[in-house]
């Protein structure tokens, strides 16, 4: 069992799962983040979706190709070399417990989706994942991932995003606020010099829509 999950309010947070090319390219421009405390927090992607009960990109052939066209472009739009793993999607367990166990150093956490986003490489299996903790200088990750403490914080990490409302990856947390996708930085930036922009009347009052009625016809 892990521990109750806990949270600082204010705290601002980045979630990433290493299966997200999304998240490889927004932690590539880390130099344009505001300038915050970030904990970085490894979750899996699957693990939320199937909370949320929402069917991954990869289920839908026609979203699985766009998904994977629109990260090559937005790589070649930003400058960020960028290379598909062999397969996708793949099990990113070991990798985020790595993340885990390298207590979400972010140079460690930036090697690892190097050596998946850029140098395009297996990190599932036994051969690539033992060529992964040498990469990020941490060969004991091998044997270390299975350790029970490291299994427990990752579950706790999931069920700490889905109690903050985290839906997808890549998702910042700022000022209690969620923001998702590669796309949602300049949000970020403008609510962060700007807070008060979420308490305009105009954003109150979308944030409280209501859900139409079933029986509408939507048609």
């Amino acid at each position: 069992m892990s521990a109750p999950h806990s949270s600082s309010a204010g705290q601002p947070y980045f979630f990433f799962d290493f299966i997200s090319p999304f998240s490889y390219l927004l932690l590539e421009q880390h130099e344009k983040w505001p300038d915050m405390p970030f904990e970085l927090v490894p979750v899996q992607l699957m693990k939320l979706l199937d909370r949320w009960g929402q069917p991954h990109a990869a289920t839908i052939p026609s979203k699985r190709v766009f998904t994977y066209r629109h990260a090559l472009f937005r790589a070649e739009q930003l400058g960020i070399p960028f290379k598909m793993p062999p397969a996708h999607p793949f099990d990113t367990s070991k990798a985020l417990r790595l993340a885990v166990l390298a207590n979400g150093d972010i140079a460690r956490v930036r090697e690892i989706f190097r050596f998946i986003w850029r140098e395009g490489r297996e990190p599932a299996t036994p051969e690539g994942f033992a060529a992964l903790c040498e990469h990020v200088g941490m060969p004991e990750g091998v044997t270390r991932i299975d350790d029970e403490d490291v299994k427990a914080k990752l579950r706790d990490n999931n069920d700490r995003a889905v109690s903050m409302g985290v839906f997808g990856v890549p998702t910042f947390l700022v000022n209690d606020q969620i923001f998702w996708g590669e796309d949602t930085l300049p949000m970020v930036l403008y609510v962060a010099r700007s807070p008060n922009w979420l308490d305009g009347a105009e954003v109150k009052r979308i944030s409280a829509l209501p859900i139409a009625p079933r029986d509408a016809d939507f048609g």
